[in-house]
């Protein structure tokens, strides 16, 4: 058994004073755990997630691009449209947009939200997924491709006069005073494992994102970005988002019985290709290191820390985000202060029964992390919280989480 942390009063010196949550807006309401034929977009779903998101007090919605998915910005906006405070944060690939395109659809989603605009640049982790939309460039090439294109971004936004430019990417002339953003500079994310998409990200995204690992090798990782940016001579250092797929119930064990019904479902619909971009997956090695990262932690082990569990990723070949955190609410909202505490600061939390997941986690997590942050601010001493639900730190979880195994 995992030996448990001291979780006394005192506040980490690397934790993250505050936290802001994100999810990812489904379309529909198709799921791994239940895919359904659609033509892709359900209106009236659409909405209804959307607004549950608001009601539930997220702070973001990622708006998901794939080669066959709904284009990203016009999602955005629509959400822009249906919402007064969620921060759509457009998923956009360099090779479909040209830099000074992206930059104006970008700074007009940002004046028509009054200044809630945030974009995540997707390098490419897959040279099969590239080719469908005619990206024959290598991989390695592509990190630098996203280089140039955030400086283009930049430049677009702020230069007051028309520039030229002639790079290894992109060359044009006379371009400018783009179209503006509403007010603040437009947050840029980036993510990637790859040692290209460390120095891109630490050099100059404003955001770096992960998906959940365990917590030690998170916390090296977002040491090694953070080394790049103060070696760019930044002062300001990367914000860090992880991802996880949390699966609530009311206590510990009725969670594990829920996530062992999961992802006997997810296993099925991911070995008939049934389900979204897993259509595309192969059985093989992935091509992207996040994912050959999450099948090696899958493979040493099931479970870590206070409540990730990576069999949801093994089944699904680490297909996109996947590792879970399985518990009670206290314990997920546990498992992602000692995340909090790490240095994350932008938590995304989707579930695989997508709208019910987002409702609940809105009711039952948000709330319990916000508390034990403003217990903090307040007193500057570390709440009972993480004290008092230790998960896989205790028998009884760990007992649950193998009772379920097939």
């Amino acid at each position: 058994m995992t030996s448990a942390p001291v979780f006394d009063a005192k506040i980490p010196p690397t934790a993250s004073p505050k936290v802001e949550f994100i999810s990812l807006s489904h379309l529909n309401p198709s799921t791994e755990l239940n895919p359904i034929p659609t033509r892709g977009i359900d209106l009236k779903y659409f909405r209804q997630y959307v607004r549950s998101l608001e009601e539930g007090g997220y702070d973001y919605t990622l708006l998901p691009y794939g080669a066959a998915s709904a284009d990203s910005f016009v999602v955005a906006s629509a959400v822009g449209q249906l919402t007064e405070r969620i921060r759509p944060i457009v998923a956009l690939r360099p090779n479909t947009t040209f830099p000074l395109v992206g930059a104006q659809k970008l700074a007009t989603l940002d004046q028509l939200t009054e200044g809630r605009a945030v974009v995540h640049l997707i390098s490419g982790g897959s040279d099969a997924e590239q080719a469908r939309q005619g990206d024959y460039l290598p991989k390695d090439r592509r990190y630098a491709r996203t280089s140039e294109y955030i400086d283009l971004l930049r430049r677009a936004w702020t230069e007051p006069a028309p520039f030229s430019h002639d790079g290894e990417f992109y060359k044009f002339d006379d371009f400018g005073p783009g179209f503006a953003p509403y007010g603040s500079p437009i947050p840029i994310s980036l993510g990637g494992q790859s040692d290209e998409a460390f120095q891109v990200g630490g050099e100059k995204a404003d955001i770096f994102s992960f998906w959940g690992e365990p917590l030690d090798d998170l916390r090296a990782e977002i040491e090694r970005v953070h080394a790049i940016a103060r070696a760019a001579g930044r002062t300001t250092l990367p914000r860090i988002w992880v991802t996880f797929r949390p699966i609530i119930a009311k206590t510990d064990e009725l969670a594990w019985q829920k996530a062992h019904e999961y992802v006997a479902k997810i296993a099925d619909t991911f070995g008939q290709a049934a389900y979204g971009k897993q259509r595309f997956a192969t059985a093989g090695t992935p091509q992207n290191v996040g994912s050959q990262r999450a099948l090696s932690f899958a493979e040493k082990s099931e479970l870590y820390d206070r409540a990730l569990w990576t069999r949801t990723a093994a089944v699904t070949n680490a297909a996109g985000a996947s590792t879970a955190l399985v518990g009670s609410p206290e314990t997920v909202a546990a498992a992602i202060l000692d995340y909090v505490d790490r240095g994350a600061d932008l938590v995304s939390i989707r579930g695989y029964d997508t709208l019910a997941d987002a409702v609940d986690y809105g009711k039952h997590v948000l709330p319990l992390v916000r508390q034990e942050l403003a217990h903090r601010e307040a007193t500057g001493t570390r709440g009972t919280l993480q004290a008092e639900h230790l998960g896989g730190y205790g028998e009884d979880y760990r007992r649950h989480a193998v009772a379920g195994q097939a």
